[in-house]
């Protein structure tokens, strides 16, 4: 099924020719790490490294999928200081990560100082696809490449919760508007005019259209579509779950100054509580139990990959 939907959503740039990537486990290169303390965190990486490569082997086994270059690297920022590949999965500390990124980089003297929209509107980051074929496949080999991923109905929530929950002027009126329109029978002329006050229900009821109306978006797309790990061998493979100490592990491998740590700050509407297992079980509670079946369906591979155990 994923490989009909994703030929369905390959560039047609002609000129990126298809590739496949062998998920090649490399042993990663632990000679900057200082200290002992980091013994637990390191076994529990290499666990998940060949988890996801035992899982890719039996899934890749029938068809190698393949993919346009271009598509497969769209969603990887690149430092070249210290060569890191950070693949975005949004509402799993991303804005965090893109912050560590620009002080690497000498953007920034502190992560803490660099405000929410610099850091996904200022344009200071580059992204691996904007490179030509050769800096591409050079960073791709060379460079050590990470993804940080989170429980996938958590994010859903943590998603659902961003965008709809407070005032927005591009989810309301791009996505609200039309899940209203479609889901709401009865909708008031205001809901229908603003888009605001979305509910979970209806959310999902467009998550789970193949007619949505409208289309899907990055900070609830599944993983499997938005780094490829099975395509990309990423040498890191850190969970929101336990976001610190993967962050500052891996700021040790790759030489990062001693100073730089990952900041713990929220970055939006701090005041609220951070989206937990309890907080998902309640917004689960509105749906039915075929609505959170076909859920937990349509992040199916994403929970397989990354070991996560379903709700």
């Amino acid at each position: 099924q994923l490989s009909d939907q994703q030929k369905m959503s390959e560039s047609p740039l002609s000129q990126f020719r298809e590739m496949y990537l062998p998920p090649a486990l490399h042993p990663l290169n632990k000679t900057l790490v200082k200290g002992g303390k980091w013994k637990d965190v390191d076994s529990a990486q290499e666990k998940r490294r060949s988890f996801l490569q035992d899982f890719c082997k039996k899934y890749n086994s029938r068809k190698k999928l393949r993919t346009h270059l271009v598509h497969l690297v769209s969603r990887i920022y690149v430092e070249d200081r210290h060569k890191v590949l950070y693949c975005e999965v949004p509402k799993a500390g991303c804005s965090n990560w893109k912050r560590v990124l620009m002080v690497l980089n000498g953007l920034a003297a502190s992560a803490h100082n660099i405000s929410h929209d610099d850091v996904h509107y200022g344009k200071h980051l580059r992204k691996l696809d904007s490179y030509d074929l050769k800096g591409i496949y050079t960073r791709l080999n060379m460079y050590t490449k990470a993804i940080f991923v989170r429980d996938p109905m958590e994010r859903l929530v943590s998603a659902f919760r961003d965008k709809f929950e407070h005032p927005n002027s591009y989810y309301h009126p791009v996505f609200g508007k039309a899940i209203i329109k479609k889901y709401r029978h009865n909708a008031n002329e205001e809901a229908l005019k603003t888009g605001s006050g979305v509910k979970f229900k209806e959310f999902i009821q467009y998550l789970l259209d193949s007619r949505r109306p409208v289309g899907m978006d990055i900070h609830w797309e599944q993983v499997s579509k938005l780094c490829y790990p099975c395509l990309i061998n990423y040498d890191f493979i850190g969970k929101f779950e336990t976001l610190e100490e993967d962050a500052n592990y891996f700021l040790q491998l790759v030489g990062a100054p001693a100073d730089l740590k990952f900041p713990k700050f929220k970055d939006r509407h701090s005041s609220d509580e951070r989206t937990n297992a309890e907080v998902v079980r309640q917004y689960l509670k509105e749906l039915s139990k075929e609505e959170r079946q076909l859920t937990y369906d349509f992040y199916y591979l994403d929970y397989l990959m990354f070991n996560y155990t379903s709700p």
